[in-house]
């Protein structure tokens, strides 16, 4: 009977080293260990007195072997704080119509000032120059400055035959391509992901509100946006003038960033954003809601047409899907909040912020004018009203 209680010694020994290599391996399912490595002895036959005494069959914990370890809980990430946004967001929109309605008052004081200086110098030079004096000057120059001076012409035709909409969105067509070059150059990739991507749980979240809506990495990207911000440039200035235009578009992308801002921050889904699309959007949405009987096609399309109205209907309806269904293909909540801006302008703020201007202008005018009289110790010095309008 020694040798048997010799098996039954070595046997108990050899299954409870199984078992504590098995509950020691981490790579290995929880229920894959129970199934196999935990599985009931059979029953063996009763023993005599003097035998060894059968081990109870203990689960592992209870026997004292190390079961697996927990799996390490996700680290849990604070939700961004948006007030610091919220407050630049306010600011930076007031801000960019306070600018607006003084850079229109100085555009309309430099027009009249350079209409007087051509009648002027029209006066002057009529009678005492005439076309000999002209062909003589023209003949001077070599063939060099001829052609640069033909090459001048034709682009100040060129630049005469757009609309003043196609002038002012040239300007922000430029910006965009140069930071689109920026995006290929190594060295500032840092920089470029840091003030040119917006995102809720970066360190660096107001700046990068601005700058993301003239950044673009994907060229595809820059040139639909650009196309259709050049499509509507002379729709939406005809209807709300170079600057007001210039006002809402700045406002457009900095409130869609904000909203984009919310909705990540509502849902968890975290990750940075670029892009014009909610300014563009903003202006998209601003002539169709105006003019919604207007016909609209698409470019590879020529022969489908729709009305305005029901395209907006359209790429607001699309946009909800989107977010609702958590696409992440486009920033869906960025152009919802652009679209619905743009609305709200043409229906509401155009009357709320624009036409109530007059205050911030006659302040300008009034500081101008004060600062105008003050040199040579003049009347402004002593506190003079206010010059003419």
């Amino acid at each position: 009977m020694a040798w048997r209680g010799c098996v039954m010694k070595w046997a108990k020994t050899e299954f409870i080293r199984t078992t504590n290599t098995t509950s020691r391996g981490s790579g290995l399912n929880p229920h894959y260990q129970q199934r196999c490595s935990f599985r009931r002895e059979p029953k063996r036959p009763e023993t005599k007195k003097g035998n060894v005494s059968q081990e109870p069959n203990t689960p592992p914990s209870e026997a004292g072997a190390p079961g697996p370890p927990p799996p390490p809980s996700p680290p849990k990430i604070p939700r961004p704080s948006l007030f610091k946004p919220l407050m630049f967001t306010v600011g930076f929109s007031g801000c960019s119509f306070g600018a607006a309605a003084i850079l229109q008052y100085e555009t309309l004081k430099s027009r009249v000032q350079s209409a007087k200086d051509e009648e002027e110098s029209e006066k002057v030079l009529q009678g005492s120059q005439d076309m000999a004096y002209w062909h003589d000057w023209w003949n001077q120059l070599s063939s060099f400055q001829r052609q640069l001076i033909l090459l001048m012409s034709m682009v100040d035709d060129f630049w005469s035959s757009l609309t003043e909409g196609q002038r002012t969105v040239t300007g922000i067509i430029a910006v965009n391509a140069v930071v689109l070059c920026c995006w290929r150059i190594r060295s500032m990739q840092r920089s470029m992901i840091k003030y040119f991507t917006s995102n809720p749980a970066s360190k660096t979240r107001c700046l990068p509100m601005v700058l993301s809506s003239f950044s673009h990495y994907s060229i595809i990207h820059m040139v639909v946006n650009m196309y259709v911000l050049w499509t509507f440039s002379s729709g939406i200035v005809s209807l709300l003038g170079k600057e007001q235009f210039l006002a809402v578009y700045m406002s457009a992308g900095v409130i869609s960033t904000m909203v984009s801002y919310m909705c990540k921050t509502a849902t968890g889904r975290i990750y940075p954003s670029l892009g014009a699309s909610g300014a563009v959007m903003a202006v998209l949405a601003a002539v169709c809601a105006k003019v919604p009987e207007a016909k609209l096609g698409i470019i590879f399309l020529p022969m489908a047409t729709f009305t305005a109205g029901n395209a907006l209907k359209a790429l607001i309806a699309m946009d909800t899907a989107g977010l609702v269904l958590g696409w992440r293909l486009f920033d869906h909540a960025a152009h919802l909040g652009g679209a619905l801006f743009g609305i709200w302008y043409v229906a509401y703020g155009h009357k709320l912020i624009w036409r109530k201007r007059e205050p911030l202008v006659k302040l300008w005018h009034d500081m101008r004018s004060l600062g105008g009289s003050r040199p040579g110790g003049g009347p402004g010095v002593g506190g003079a009203g206010p010059g003419p309008r």
